[in-house]
């Protein structure tokens, strides 16, 4: 079954701009002093670096991988391709070529021999990242190391504290010399320590402390 043609736009556009392209690189090649067969290998030489460059940035970045001199050499095909359409628009004596301009043409072969040796043999996929040793695991369970038993501390007697390093408010003491007024009132005695700390519920330190300002 036969399938009709169509024409894609974009296509013939493509072949038109390189078709133009391909006579300027000619013609600046012939105006350089490169006659016959050569001044046709030059287009030929920089749309083949155009296109190896953009494939190559296209494949490398598909890859993840660095693509900085593939896109430098896209970059010097198409500086001399827009060069030479640029150098044919009127603005070059095509009889009488500036030395420079020839230098570089006749440069051209070896730096596009450069440019595809290059790109042919960049690799396509980043260099793998050398694999790091894990380090030894460690077991998680406790060491236990023997120990002699602790040799237990000898009881030491209480220090006993004095009452006059207690600190006894001058309101309690109010109150506990009324306590002692009454007592000594009902059975015509001085209270004694014990009696004081059970009437007033305090420590015996601080009984012992109130006590002593009574006397």
């Amino acid at each position: 079954m036969s399938r009709s043609l169509r024409f894609d736009p974009i296509l013939i556009q493509a072949v038109i701009a390189g078709a133009l392209s391909f006579a300027h690189l000619h013609d600046i090649a012939a105006a350089s002093g490169q006659t016959g067969w050569k001044a046709w290998a030059y287009p030929v030489s920089v749309d083949l670096l155009l296109v190896a460059a953009w494939r190559r940035m296209r494949t490398l970045r598909a890859n993840n991988a660095p693509a900085r001199a593939a896109w430098t050499w896209f970059v010097i095909a198409l500086t001399a391709s827009l060069g030479a359409n640029v150098a044919t628009a009127g603005l070059l004596d095509m009889h009488d070529v500036p030395a420079t301009l020839r230098v570089l043409v006749a440069g051209w072969p070896a730096l596009a021999f450069l440019g595809g040796t290059l790109l042919a043999h960049t690799p396509s996929t980043p260099s793998p990242v050398p694999e790091v040793p894990a380090p030894p695991a460690v077991s998680a369970e406790p060491v236990t190391l023997d120990r002699p038993d602790p040799v237990p501390a000898p009881a030491l007697p209480p220090v006993p504290v004095p009452a006059a390093a207690v600190a006894v408010p001058a309101a309690l003491v109010a109150h506990a010399r009324k306590v002692a007024d009454a007592h000594r009132t009902a059975t015509g005695q001085h209270i004694d320590t014990d009696t004081l700390r059970a009437r007033l519920a305090v420590p015996p330190a601080l009984a012992e402390a109130i006590a002593a300002q009574l006397t």
